[in-house]
């Protein structure tokens, strides 16, 4: 059942475009709200959360509709507004609210709905129900919440790390809860949504119709217990895996081409640069996005939808804003359709300067091969002039939408690694260019600094990773 509904328009909803859809429940819903004012949420007079309804955004990549609702939404022209509603589980009113929440905007400002054929206008009779909880005692995104876990319902093609669930994800972490993002097996992840799920003791939970609960990412069977979802053990003590996960019944048409030629180049880039004052971040994942794919990055963002162009120095003023208050800041960008492109950013003010650490992956469909030849040329560019500290590159078999399906894939294999000349130094140069007889990595940079390059594979040899380990325990060796 789907319970988020999205209103995209080409023009902002204004206050009293708002206002008019809050009535979609008649008027003596109460509204209050949340997150510093940045989320209304429409309760019963007896204090029933049934409707949570964001600020509206907007988005100024017409394309991520498509990368996050699919193809049945018809695209914006131009930049768009994204106003999303979250209905509430324990009422199926709510839903219906929200859904005329959004028919009524996209009949005063125009665009469209999604999911598609749900929007409606009439008025939802509230009258009667009886309250389930205190209005605002869960953050919006939450449908249930224990001593040990926030629990979320979510039913989308594609599962976004939106500003809802990273909310979510930030009070279940202050509040020592686990997050459980439960989703029918039909759904995928974003792969910010994978990174953010895949911090202990997070989980994303499948309710399978006929096979009950297990962990879309290791397969592994899932009971209740103690108010939170926890491996279900066999009579030795083992985690069962889920049958489905196994064998993937529910791949579709786009699911099958994965394992037709599709697939995914992933660099982990750390850089450390020093923290001056006319420091622009954002220099390393640029010279990284142009070098394999011949454009730039076209937007970036704190959630998905991504919805600001490309910036370095805007992203930089946030960065040294949030630093200023001792925060980490966290990123996302995204690239164009014709390559699709996806990568997050965590900036860190450390002993050692302004620490970049960048996931960055590229999808090929059948036909397209990943351009490895291209990464000794990039080790060299990020080390020379974007301060580069390590590089590991791995290729897989995966989805070129870049999206994570709830069955088993395989894991990605190395293809090179790169220690740039700190680390290089703190290993000592003489052995860091010998890890083995039949290693010789490349080496750049200056006589007096440089840096290293080691070609481990093409992607296809499982044998790099004892080759990658090899490295990596003779490095730690000469510490």
């Amino acid at each position: 059942m789907t319970k988020d509904v999205i209103a995209l328009t080409p023009t902002m909803p204004d206050p009293s475009t708002v206002l008019a859809g809050l009535y979609a429940g008649g008027p003596d819903l109460r509204v209050s709200t949340l997150a510093d004012g940045a989320v209304l949420q429409l309760c019963t007079p007896g204090g029933t959360p049934l409707v949570s309804v964001e600020a509206p955004y907007l988005v100024h990549h017409p394309h991520e509709a498509r990368r996050l609702l699919g193809d049945q939404v018809p695209l914006p022209e131009g930049p768009f507004w994204w106003t999303e509603a979250r209905a509430t589980t324990a009422h199926p009113e709510g839903e219906r609210i929200a859904a005329s929440f959004a028919g009524r905007l996209t009949t005063v400002l125009g665009g469209t709905v999604w999911p598609p054929h749900v929007a409606h206008t009439d008025v939802v009779p509230t009258a009667g129900l009886a309250p389930s909880a205190t209005c605002g005692s869960l953050p919006p995104a939450v449908d249930m919440q224990s001593d040990h876990a926030s629990v979320i319902l979510q039913d989308r093609p594609v599962i976004a790390l939106s500003s809802w669930l990273s909310h979510a994800l930030s009070a279940a972490a202050a509040g020592g809860r686990a997050l459980q993002l439960i989703t029918p097996p039909t759904c995928r992840l974003t792969q910010p949504t994978r990174a953010a799920l895949a911090a202990h003791p997070n989980r994303w939970i499948i309710q399978h119709p006929e096979h009950g609960y297990y962990d879309g990412v290791s397969g592994c069977q899932l009971r209740w217990r103690d108010g939170a979802f926890v491996p279900a053990l066999d009579d030795t003590g083992h985690a069962r895996v889920a049958e489905p996960f196994k064998s993937a019944p529910f791949v579709s048409g786009q699911d099958a081409a994965a394992a037709l030629g599709e697939q995914q180049l992933l660099l982990s880039i750390r850089t450390v640069q020093p923290a001056a004052e006319g420091l622009v971040l954002g220099g390393a994942l640029e010279a990284a996005w142009q070098h394999l794919t011949g454009t730039r990055p076209v937007g970036w963002g704190t959630a998905e939808p991504v919805n600001l162009p490309w910036n370095r120095r805007q992203l930089t003023d946030l960065a040294r804003t949030r630093a200023q208050k001792s925060e980490a800041t966290w990123l996302v960008a995204v690239g164009g359709p014709e390559q699709p492109g996806i990568a997050t950013t965590r900036v860190l003010h450390t002993s050692a300067g302004i620490e970049e650490h960048i996931a960055f992956a590229l999808g090929y469909g059948p036909g397209r091969t990943p351009p490895l030849a291209a990464l000794p040329e990039l080790a060299r560019l990020l080390t020379t002039r974007h301060e580069l500290a390590t590089m590991l590159t791995t290729l897989r078999a995966g989805r070129r939408d870049l999206t994570v399906p709830s069955y088993f894939e395989a894991l990605p294999l190395p293809v090179s690694f790169t220690l740039g000349p700190d680390a290089v130094r703190q290993a000592g140069p003489a052995r860091a260019e010998a890890p083995s007889p039949h290693l010789a990595p490349t080496r750049f940079g200056s006589a007096s600094a440089p840096a290293l390059h080691y070609t481990l594979g093409d992607g296809t040899q499982p044998g790099a990773w004892a080759q990658l380990q090899q490295v990596t325990r003779h490095l730690k060796q000469m510490q």
